[in-house]
């Protein structure tokens, strides 16, 4: 079967996040903002047998390749590709 899953990372709350505090310090003079943090969004279409495989091979290629656990907190979510 066909799943689509996505894959959330951003930076732990701990870590400094220079993207977010350049885009917040262009933004200070004209918006009421206080924090912005960026963070990666990835879609990925996979074939497994079920979605309890797919959703562990995902997290099996988030772990390895998509973020830094020491760094960034992941979330993951699959669902069946319609």
């Amino acid at each position: 079967m066909h799943y689509i899953a996505t894959v959330i990372v951003k930076f732990k709350k701990s870590v400094l996040e220079p993207q977010g505090q350049a885009i917040a310090l262009a933004l200070e003079n004209s918006h009421a903002i206080e924090n912005i943090r960026v963070g990666k969004y990835i879609e990925v279409s996979i074939e497994a047998n079920s979605i309890e495989a797919a959703k562990k091979r995902i997290e099996e290629i988030s772990e390895n390749m998509l973020y830094n656990p020491v760094m960034e907190v992941c979330e993951i979510e699959v669902n069946e590709q319609k």
